[in-house]
C-alpha cells in the first residue's frame, strides 16, 4: 500500500471543515483590511531562497527540498511565502503602481525537510501579510494587529505580542560586533551549528534550539543597548500606536526571529494553549527594508508576519474551541423510481443554483434507506416525490425537525424554502468567540 509521505497529512471530513472556515475567516478580514490575495510559485528558483531568506538560516542550509529539472536549472519547493512575494512585486514592477503601499496576503502550502512534530510538518499551510513600499511606524502596528485579531475571533485567549527592534543598518552593525567580541571567548561552549553562525551572522546564535537555555546566551548583549537615536524613536511609535489599538505587548530584546533579512521591527504572537508547553507562538514577523534590493529591485521599505495555519487548528483543539461551522444539509430528495429520479435530478440542480445545499440518493436505497441517509445528513427538510403528485405539479415537502408535512406546489417551492429555511448568517467577524453580526444595510455580498 502507498501511503502519504512523512510529516504530511490528508485533511477530510470534519477536519477539513475547520480549515475551510479558518481560511474564510482570513479571507474576510483580508477584505475589511484591503489587502489583496496574491498566489506564487510553488517552486522557485534555488537562488531566490539562497538570497532572500538567508545563506544563513537554517531554512536553507537544513530544511529545504531542492530539485534539478529537466533543464537543468536549480530548483526549491517554497519554505517561506516572503521571497516569492517579494519576486512577483520586482517582476510585476508593482512599486509602480499608483496605489502605495502595496498590501498582499497569501495562504499556501510551504515544504520544509524538518523532523516532524505536532505542530511542525514538511508539508505545512502558512497564511501571511506583506507590505510593500511603506515605512511608516503604523504599518508595523497594522501588520501585527492581523494575526492578534484573527487568533482572538477564533477563540484563543490571552493573545500577547512579543516585540523587539533590531534598529536600521547601522544599529544592527554595531549589536553585531558586540555579539561577536562578547561569544567569541565563550564559543566552543555552544553547539556546532552556533561556532559556524559566529561570523557569519552571530544573530542567529540568540535563536538557537540547541543552546536556549544555556547562560551564555540568556547573559548577551541585547538589541535595545545598541540602538541609534533614530531607531529608538521609530520603536517607541511602534509601541505607541500598539497601545492606541489596544493590543498587549511587551518588549522582549530576546526576539530576534531567524531569517537574514529583518531590521527594525521583529515581533513573535503567542497565546495561552494548554498542552503546548512552554512553546505558546503562533506566528511572528518583522520588518525586511533591504530585501527588495538584495533581490535585485528598487529600495522598498517592507514588513509581513505569517503564522502556520496547522499549528492554529492544533491550538484550537488543545484549548477544546469549537467553531461555528455549518452542519447538515439544507434539502434531501427522496424518489423510488425512474421518473421520480429524472425529477430528482433536475430539481437537485435547480435548488442548488438557487443557493440551497441538496442531495439526493445515488445508491438505490429504498424509502427507509433514504430517509436514513436524510438523517445522517443532517438535512433540514425532505423533499418527497410521488408521481402522480407530480403529475399535478405537485411535492411533498417535510420538516425534517417537526416531523410536519405539507404539500405545495413546485412553482413555489423555492419561495417555500425562501421563507422556511433559516438564513446563514453573514460571515461574522466577532472577538473571543463573541459573534458580531453584520448591521442591516451593511455589503454583505462576498460572505
Amino acid at each position: 500500500m502507498i501511503t502519504k509521505p512523512k510529516g504530511c497529512h490528508d485533511i477530510y471530513g470534519a477536519e477539513a471543515k475547520k480549515w475551510q472556515y479558518v481560511n474564510q475567516l482570513i479571507d474576510a478580514l483580508m477584505e475589511k483590511y484591503n489587502y489583496q490575495y496574491i498566489r506564487t510559485p510553488i517552486f522557485e528558483s534555488t537562488d531566490l531562497f539562497h538570497r532572500g531568506v538567508g545563506s544563513t538560516s537554517d531554512i536553507v542550509t537544513k530544511e529545504t527540498y531542492d530539485f534539478v529539472d529537466r533543464g537543468d536549472r536549480k530548483m526549491t519547493l517554497r519554505p517561506e511565502g516572503t521571497a516569492g512575494v517579494v519576486r512577483s512585486y520586482i517582476e510585476n514592477k508593482m512599486y509602480g503602481d499608483a496605489t502605495q503601499p502595496v498590501k498582499l496576503y497569501y495562504n499556501g502550502t510551504m515544504y520544509r525537510y524538518e523532523r516532524p512534530q505536532a505542530g511542525r510538518d514538511r508539508e505545512l499551510t502558512q497564511f501571511g501579510v506583506e507590505v510593500l513600499g511603506g515605512d511608516d511606524p503604523i504599518i508595523d502596528a497594522e501588520v501585527i494587529s492581523i494575526p492578534v485579531n484573527i487568533y482572538k475571533m477564533l477563540g484563543l485567549k490571552q493573545i500577547k505580542v512579543n516585540i523587539n527592534s533590531l534598529g536600521d543598518m547601522e544599529s544592527r552593525k554595531a549589536y553585531r560586533e558586540a555579539l561577536i567580541k562578547y561569544f567569541e571567548p565563550h564559543i566552543h561552549e555552544l553547539c556546532e551549528d552556533c561556532q559556524e553562525r559566529l561570523q557569519k551572522n552571530p544573530l542567529r546564535i540568540l535563536d538557537c534550539k540547541v543552546d536556549c537555555d544555556n547562560e551564555i546566551i540568556k547573559n548577551a548583549p541585547t538589541t535595545l543597548e545598541y540602538l541609534n537615536q533614530e531607531s529608538k524613536e521609530r520603536f517607541d511609535k511602534v509601541i505607541e500606536y500598539l497601545g492606541a489599538l489596544g493590543i498587549e505587548h511587551e518588549v522582549n530584546p530576546k526576539i530576534v526571529r531567524g531569517l537574514d533579512y529583518y531590521c527594525h521591527t521583529v515581533f513573535e504572537i503567542e497565546a495561552k494553549v494548554e498542552g503546548f508547553g512552554s512553546q505558546n507562538v503562533l506566528g511572528g514577523g518583522g520588518r525586511y527594508d533591504g530585501l527588495t534590493e538584495e533581490l535585485g529591485g528598487p529600495k522598498t521599505p517592507g514588513i509581513g508576519f505569517a503564522t502556520g495555519l496547522g499549528r492554529v487548528i492544533l491550538a484550537l483543539e488543545k484549548e477544546e474551541i469549537k467553531l461555528p461551522i455549518k452542519e447538515g444539509i439544507d434539502v434531501f430528495i427522496l424518489y423510488v423510481n425512474e421518473d421520480e429520479k429524472l425529477n430528482a435530478m433536475y430539481l437537485a440542480q435547480e435548488l442548488r443554483m438557487n443557493g440551497f445545499s441538496v442531495e439526493t440518493e445515488y445508491l438505490g436505497r429504498g424509502l427507509k434507506g433514504q430517509f436514513k441517509q436524510a438523517d445522517r445528513l443532517k438535512s433540514k427538510y425532505l423533499l418527497i416525490l410521488n408521481s402522480e403528485e407530480l403529475k399535478d405539479n405537485i411535492v411533498t415537502i417535510k420538516n425534517n425537525k417537526t416531523k410536519e408535512e405539507e404539500k405545495i406546489d413546485l412553482d413555489y417551492l423555492i419561495y417555500y424554502l425562501d421563507e422556511h429555511i433559516e438564513e446563514d448568517e453573514p460571515f461574522h467577524l466577532g472577538h473571543e468567540g463573541e459573534e458580531v453580526h453584520l448591521e442591516e444595510g451593511e455589503d454583505d455580498e462576498e460572505d
